[in-house]
């Protein structure tokens, strides 16, 4: 559902590219590129708000992040637990699979890395399933997708908290796919030996999303040309 709401969020003039950023950032090797915005993708000042169902009523109170599945050490963290590990900033550019791209965003949270490392995968964990808070949703991705350098657990964006409607208190971001696999409100990470399709993509979606070689709405994954 998409709702026409104030964006005090409305980028002005050209998005910034990653020169001149500190030296303490992950920027995401996309924004590196001559051409920004994936064929077929159109370019958006606004920050939209796109829901499958509706907003979950989960605060810092009630939110916890498990991490489980082909893990040495399965745990869970509850908000000040998560508030108190190591933090990053990652620059970033969001590609919808309904053909808007936000360029330039700032995220900042708790890398996957650190999350991942205190839980040691297996060997034979090579899938991930990431659920929300949302009544079940989830998506899925190859465990390689979900370790590269620049995927974190947001909770702020452009220096702001996220807010409801965008995945407070913390959503999943991985730059490098369609938005849908960053997963809003999420409840939890599960490493998989085998691939285990999400909401999206049990109803026709393309199974990877990489925004840059397939129409993610088509079934096949017809390739551009």
């Amino acid at each position: 559902m998409l709702f026409d709401t104030p964006d005090p969020k409305y980028q002005r003039g050209e998005a910034p590219g990653p020169e001149g950023l500190p030296g303490d950032v992950i920027v995401s090797a996309d924004t590196y590129r001559e051409e920004r915005i994936p064929p077929g993708q159109t370019r958006t000042r606004k920050w939209p708000v796109l829901h499958a169902s509706s907003v979950p009523n989960v605060t810092t109170e009630n939110w916890s992040l498990e991490i489980r599945g082909l893990v040495t050490k399965p745990y869970r963290l509850n908000w000040a637990e998560f508030q108190a590990l190591p933090r990053v900033k990652v620059f970033a550019d969001f590609h919808c699979v309904t053909t808007w791209s936000r360029l330039s965003n700032m995220w900042e949270g708790v890398s996957i890395h650190e999350l991942l490392g205190r839980a040691e995968p297996l060997p034979t964990a090579k899938y991930v399933v990431a659920e929300g808070f949302d009544f079940g949703w989830t998506t899925n991705m190859p465990l390689d997708e979900l370790l590269s350098h620049d995927v974190l657990v947001a909770d702020r964006h452009d220096g702001e908290p996220l807010d409801e409607d965008h995945g407070a208190p913390a959503r999943l971001i991985v730059p490098k796919l369609y938005a849908w696999k960053s997963a809003k409100w999420l409840k939890a990470i599960e490493l998989t030996a085998e691939d285990q399709p999400g909401y999206w993509e049990r109803v026709g979606y393309h199974n990877h999303g990489d925004p840059w070689v397939v129409d993610a709405r088509n079934p096949d994954g017809e390739r551009y040309n």
